[in-house]
């Protein structure tokens, strides 16, 4: 059994290393805010800092919102950097900018240890459940030595490539996760106004070539109106937007890309920044003046 840090306990987090601790493994954690009580009543053992976190774990997970999150858990002067010594591995779970990954990466490296990217899909269903989809960057060998945690918190754990790798794959699902949750909200969208049940088209679809997760899951949510998160709408525009970025910088056009942000954006200047991704169909329906289901 392992030493294991884990810093950030949001939804996606405290579940993640809830999974670590019932799998028997000693875990030290750190959180901005209070950390859960089931996880202080599961064993988690609470951490002034992540240096202090760093000292007590020989691998050290981090799993915040975004790029600068990351730099300042890894970084600060009482981040995980100043508690490491060498031969520990860092593993960042965070989906963030594959470019700055590269500079974090080299900056660990540079202290003697061993850094991963492993960015999730799958939700906070996914994290409760533990089958997460797991993109990982890195070496074999320190991918190796990882791979038993990750099977305790997913089901689809792929080594992609070298450091970067793991966060380009994830800004990849969530484009395609976007235009689908995009096509699902056209396609309910145009069957409730045209007078058709949108919960009926839906279950035909799903026997379909047209079936998919996102019909299945967020078509529900669109049909039922349950937008409760899930994944927010400003976590999917802040990877769309790494997308975008990314895009730019290698002079790649991703036209659809642009669009489902957009929508997203409208979203958000609605109220709706907190809402379950799957909102998005909000910003069509607007459009259309029309809800699905409004009949």
């Amino acid at each position: 059994m392992a030493n294991i840090g884990f810093i950030g306990l949001g939804i996606m987090g405290a579940p993640m290393a809830g999974h670590l601790i019932a799998g028997g493994h000693t875990v030290h954690t750190f959180t901005h805010g209070e950390t859960p009580k089931t996880l202080i009543e599961a064993g988690a053992k609470t951490c002034a800092d992540g240096a202090e976190v760093a000292r007590n774990a020989d691998i050290i997970i981090t799993m915040v919102p975004d790029t600068p999150h990351v730099e300042d858990a890894l970084f600060n002067p009482r981040g995980v950097a100043a508690g490491l010594s060498k031969g520990k591995i860092v593993v960042d779970m965070s989906s963030i900018s594959p470019v700055a990954t590269k500079e974090f990466a080299r900056r660990i490296n540079a202290l003697g240890c061993e850094y991963l990217d492993a960015p999730v899909s799958g939700g906070e269903v996914g994290a409760k459940a533990a089958s997460l989809t797991i993109m990982v960057g890195g070496s074999q060998a320190t991918f190796d030595e990882v791979k038993p945690l990750f099977d305790l918190m997913g089901k689809n754990i792929t080594l992609v490539g070298g450091n970067g790798d793991g966060q380009i794959t994830k800004v990849a699902n969530q484009i395609i996760v976007a235009l689908n949750i995009e096509a699902v909200g056209e396609a309910l969208l145009l069957a409730a106004k045209a007078g058709a049940d949108p919960a009926k088209v839906r279950q035909a679809l799903m026997g379909g070539f047209a079936n998919s997760r996102i019909l299945e899951v967020h078509g529900e949510r669109m049909v039922k109106r349950t937008f409760d998160p899930g994944f927010r709408i400003e976590l999917h525009q802040k990877d769309l937007n790494l997308a975008l970025t990314t895009a730019r910088q290698l002079g790649v056009s991703l036209p659809n890309t642009a669009t489902a942000q957009e929508l997203f954006n409208a979203c958000a200047a609605h109220g709706g920044a907190g809402q379950d991704h799957s909102a998005m169909v909000r910003a069509l329906e607007r459009m259309a003046n029309y809800e699905i289901g409004g009949r």
